[in-house]
Formats: C-alpha cells, sequence, structure tokens
C-alpha cells in the first residue's frame, strides 16, 4: 500500500511536530511518524519531567528554608509516588493537547517503526508513505562510556532517574553538563547526598567561565560534591551500591550512579547510510536551512549537529516546513539561541562567551552586576550576577546569567542579542520595579557608564 504527501516527518518528538504543525498550516499534506509517544524525549523523558522534579526540589526547600521568611513549615520527607503522580499528570495534559493540534491540522498521524527506504519513501508496519519531502526527525538517547553496562537499577540514565519511585540516599553523577548538575540538584534538593564527577576543568564548560565558577560556588554551599578534571575508569555494582574508580586512583561508592556523558542520535538501522546521507558519527550532516545532500530529504534536531535543545528543533522544524512551502525563512543563527541549565541556581545565556568572542578578534569589554544588588533578588534570597560580553564601543556579544529563575530573563536577553543592540540603546528601557529583569537594567547602566545601583 502507497500514500502520498507533500511532507513526510520521521520522528514526533520537537523538531518533527514542529514542522509537521506548521507544514499543515501552509497547506501542505503531512504524514508525521512516530514509534514511541508525540513529544518524544522533550515531552516524555526529559524537558518536562526533569522541570517538573526541579519544581517539586523547589518547594521541598522552600519549606525547609521557610521560617527564614517568617513562615513556621516542616518538612517531612518526599512523597515520590505523589511526585509523579504531579510530573506525570503535567505530560499528560501537554500530550493530550498536542494529540489534539494535531489532529485539528489533519495531519496523518501513524504509530510504527518507520524506515527510510528510497529517498522519497518511508515504509512503516508495510505501508509507504511516498512524499516530495521527507523530514528526518529521529531524536537522541542517552550515551554511556566503555565499560559502562547500564542496568537501570543501580547504574542508570536519565531516562530512568526521573521515574524513580524512590529516594536514593546517596548518587553519583557521571557528567557535570546540564542533564547532570539538573539531577544532582533534583537529588539534593529531594534530600540525598550528591557526587558529580565531570572530565572537563568545570562544571558546564559549555558555559562562560564565570558562571562554572558561581554555580561551582553555589553547588558547594549547598552541599553537593563535585570533582572536575578526572575521568571514569570503571564501575563495579553490588548488592547495594556501585563503586566508581577514576584514572587517578579515587573511588567513590553510592546507593546510585547516574550516567550523564551526553547525548548520541537515533540514526542506525534506519536507512539513512543505504539513501546515501552524508553522516558523522551517526549525525546526519546538513545545511544552513537543515538539507542533507540527498535532494527532498532533511533533519532536524538532535539528529543534527547543532545544539541539542527542545527549542532549537522547534524553531528547525518550522524553518524547514517555511522552506519546502516557498516562505524562503531565514537561516538560523545559532549564536542568539539561549541556553538555559535549570539548576538551583539557574545558569541562563544568550550569545558568545568571553573566550568566543575574544578567538573571534572582538576587542572585548566585561561588565559583572552582582544581584546582591538588586531588590527582588535579595527578596527571593538569591545569589548570582548578569555578565554583559560587548564590543568595544560596539554592540552586546553575550549575556550570561546566574540566579534563581534567571531563565525568564532570556527573552529580553535574546532580543538584545539578535537586535545588536549596544549598552545606551538597554540602558533606555524602563524595568519593572521590583523585579529580576531590573538586573538586566542595571547592568546595561552601568556598561553605559551611568550605574546606579552598581560601583564604578
Amino acid at each position: 500500500m502507497k500514500l502520498d504527501f507533500d511532507l513526510v516527518v520521521l520522528g514526533g518528538g520537537s523538531g518533527g511536530y514542529a514542522a509537521a504543525l506548521r507544514g499543515s498550516q501552509l497547506g501542505l499534506t503531512v504524514a508525521l511518524i512516530e514509534k514511541d509517544k508525540l513529544g518524544g524525549t522533550c515531552l516524555h523523558r526529559g524537558c518536562i519531567p526533569t522541570k517538573a522534579l526541579l519544581h517539586a526540589g523547589e518547594i521541598a526547600d522552600n519549606a525547609r528554608e521557610a521560617e527564614a521568611f517568617g513562615v513556621k513549615a516542616e518538612f517531612k520527607s518526599m512523597d515520590m509516588p505523589g511526585v509523579n503522580a504531579y510530573k506525570d499528570g503535567v505530560i499528560s495534559k501537554l500530550h493530550k493537547g498536542l494529540q489534539g493540534l494535531v489532529k485539528s491540522r489533519k495531519i496523518t498521524y501513524v504509530e510504527g517503526s518507520g524506515r527510510l527506504v528510497a529517498p522519497n519513501a518511508v515504509e512503516v508496519n508495510g505501508t509507504r508513505y511516498i512524499a516530495k519531502n521527507i523530514l528526518l526527525a529521529t531524536g537522541s538517547y542517552p550515551k554511556t562510556l566503555p565499560g559502562l553496562e547500564i542496568d537501570g537499577k543501580r547504574i542508570v540514565t536519565s531516562d530512568h532517574a526521573m521515574n524513580l519511585d524512590y529516594v536514593p540516599k546517596s548518587v553519583i553523577v557521571l557528567g557535570g553538563g546540564v542533564i547532570g548538575c539538573e539531577f544532582a540538584s533534583v537529588w539534593k534538593s529531594f534530600g540525598a547526598e550528591v557526587m558529580i564527577i565531570e572530565a572537563l576543568p568545570r562544571l558546564i564548560a559549555v558555559e562562560d567561565e564565570s558562571s562554572s565558577k558561581q554555580l561551582e560556588r553555589a553547588f558547594r554551599k549547598r552541599g553537593i560534591g563535585f570533582e572536575v578534571g578526572v575521568r571514569f575508569k570503571s564501575a563495579a555494582v553490588a548488592k547495594d551500591s556501585v563503586t566508581l574508580t577514576l584514572e587517578n586512583g579515587a573511588t567513590h561508592t553510592a546507593e546510585l550512579l547516574l550516567v550523564a556523558v551526553g547525548r548520541g542520535p537515533v540514526s542506525a538501522g534506519l536507512g539513512y547510510e543505504e539513501q546515501g546521507i552524508s553522516m558523522d558519527r551517526g549525525y546526519v550532516l546538513v545545511d544552513e536551512k537543515c538539507r542533507t545532500n540527498v535532494p527532498g530529504i532533511w533533519a532536524v534536531g538532535d539528529l543534527i549537529p547543532t545544539l541539542q535543545l527542545a527549542h532549537v528543533g522547534f524553531a528547525e522544524g518550522i524553518m524547514v516546513a517555511e522552506e519546502i512551502a516557498g516562505l524562503a525563512p531565514r537561516a538560523i543563527n545559532y549564536d542568539g539561541i539561549p541556553r538555559v541549565t535549570y539548576s538551583e541556581p539557574e545558569v541562563a545565556s544568550v550569545g558568545l562567551n568571553t573566550s568566543t568572542a575574544k578567538e573571534r578578534g572582538y576587542d572585548v569589554v566585561e561588565l559583572n552586576y552582582d544581584l546582591a544588588g538588586n531588590g527582588k533578588a535579595q527578596i527571593l534570597k538569591t545569589a548570582g550576577s548578569v555578565k554583559l560580553v560587548a564590543a568595544k564601543n560596539g554592540p552586546i556579544l553575550g549575556i550570561h546569567m546566574v540566579g534563581s529563575r534567571v531563565g525568564e530573563l532570556l527573552a529580553e536577553a535574546q532580543l538584545i542579542f539578535n537586535w545588536e543592540a549596544d549598552a545606551s540603546d538597554v540602558a533606555q528601557f524602563i524595568h519593572a520595579h521590583p523585579t529580576l529583569s531590573e538586573a538586566m537594567g542595571e547592568a546595561h547602566l552601568a556598561l553605559a557608564g551611568k550605574p546606579l545601583h552598581a560601583h564604578g
């Protein structure tokens, strides 16, 4: 059996469903194929459930610290069945809403494992879906390391971690990137003892060095242990524990080991290479508009070697749908993508960090605004900063923030960066008082030479 479409999307995660929704909106006939659940990793195993866990952890911390705010409360324990019911309820509502959107847009939704069998065809359960354009959006999976066998009990990935029905007494987190730091933050809030092991010289090494240092300082204050610049050698599982041995000879033992060493592309066995698609280490290679080297085949999201973020997949999927529909959208500027690590405190950024800006030849000017001068930060009892990286006598090149809820400031930061505003432009904006957003205004006031609640 054969069915014809303008666009067939293989993968119903962030990038895939965004392309399907936008394509249908633009009048394309669309088939969307997903082997698991609509919404993919982000909705069911990533962004949404982890942030629900982080919010539950924030409430637990608030209960413990309530007396500092004049509230008498008692923290007893985490009710993990209750936490999971809350988390799963959030996922369920969003899943149903997404299913309704796909149905209302008259998208042909296909459940099953699809495989690329021709440059213009995907086969699912014996049916071929023929299309003028095929979008590959098969996402990613949690990676491991040689010598680490994931058993789902003592040695787990993020997929297992977000569905635990108990709080482990102690956890080793192998990997100090975004996923590792977020789970370390969650488990510490839940009451576990946590140790992070990171091979790179600092936590969240993709961020500006000053942000890493502030996060490390905050983690020390919270009692989250970490070792950086050390590599994994081996792991030994016992009945009630797992022991991690490092190349420097040090050992760590805990009830649970979370492997958070990154995510790899889901591409093996799906027919991509057989159809002549250019690949690199499992990733599908694309141009600035997400076209592969095979005409009519596109790829987006975690499957391609760009930032592995849900909102990047959304943007790429929308761009591909609009390109297919003839709208000629702009290519994505990946420097302008907002990034957040949703730990406590949060780390948020957009644009270039100091070292990258210098590597690109800019004469760099920096400014750090300490949140100690921000009224709302004092109310929230959060520490952190807003750091500006700018070209001398030129635009803002990057904005880097640390503190509770600073991710909510990224919308303005993204506009500042993408509109190539300079400090004096932003210094004219009036920010509501008292809000954390004032920190953005104060930083730009200071860089423009007229500091208000800041020295110098």
